[in-house]
């Protein structure tokens, strides 16, 4: 019983096990519920939270799908403009090559060789581990064996877990756009 208070996040908490429902644990939470990529180190520990959980994966999923794929049109608007400006009259088939090397370019470093860097940096990986992170993160995988800010003997700034939230919604639309052109 107490492991599974360990795993859980529960507002109220207790004397001997704090709450550890803070704001970054609960956007990361929110955010790892949406994208379906639940890790397994967090999970509402009472009925209560189990069941409201339940409610918010069934409107937040689809919400969040509905989200990626606007913002995956908006994305997409921009390479649209761009293939007008690279496929006027005088310009080569190298330039949109450039243009389309340079938006994969751009994502690849952004979202699957920069995160891995900061993630072995803040909590000690390996870069290999890092990237191993990063991609079964954005695949949704999610198997939860690493997972960001969770070394509790390491001190995160507050809003760690909140970007690294930030950092998987533009990776998965930007992965989504990929998948798309």
């Amino acid at each position: 019983l107490m492991e599974a208070w360990e795993k859980g996040v529960n507002p109220e908490g207790n004397s001997t096990n704090p709450s550890n429902w803070d704001f970054s644990n609960s956007f990361f939470f929110a955010g790892t519920v949406v994208t379906t990529i639940g890790y397994g180190n967090l999970s509402p520990s009472t009925v209560a939270g189990q069941i409201f959980c339940v409610f918010y994966a069934l409107f937040g999923v689809p919400l969040n799908l509905a989200f990626l794929n606007q913002l995956g049109k908006g994305l997409n608007a921009h390479l649209i403009t761009l293939e007008k400006w690279v496929q006027k009259p005088g310009r080569a088939q190298v330039v949109q090559t450039l243009a389309v090397a340079i938006f994969l370019i751009t994502g690849t470093l952004l979202f699957l060789v920069f995160p891995p860097l900061v993630f072995s940096y803040v909590e000690g990986w390996s870069y290999g581990e890092g990237f191993y992170f990063t991609f079964i993160t954005l695949s949704t995988i999610g198997f939860g064996d690493y997972v960001v800010g969770t070394n509790p003997n390491k001190h995160y700034i507050p809003v760690y877990r909140s970007l690294t939230a930030i950092w998987i919604v533009f990776g998965l639309a930007w992965l989504a756009l990929v998948f798309n052109v």
